[in-house]
């Protein structure tokens, strides 16, 4: 129940974002998840390009830290 009422506030935040900040936010959660991917029964490794790609999002997106979280895919079949 508090995971879903977590999900819904923040639905309702993006409304108030510009859509910039969503595409940004997109990426961020997309390249995660391609990491993940690649990354299948083992640690997510980052390479030197993920890095650029992260380092290039923190000078041009302030609330980057936002979305940072890489899982594991057991964990997240777990909050389900």
């Amino acid at each position: 129940m508090l995971i879903s009422l977590k999900a819904l506030l923040v639905t309702l935040s993006s409304i108030f974002r510009s859509r910039g900040t969503l595409e940004l936010e997109n990426l961020a959660l997309r390249h995660q998840i391609g990491v993940l991917q690649r990354s299948a029964k083992k640690r997510p490794r980052l390479t030197p390009v993920d890095r650029l790609l992260w380092l290039w999002l923190s000078r041009l997106w302030n609330d980057w830290r936002s979305v940072l979280v890489i899982v594991q895919p057991d964990t997240v079949l777990a909050w389900h």
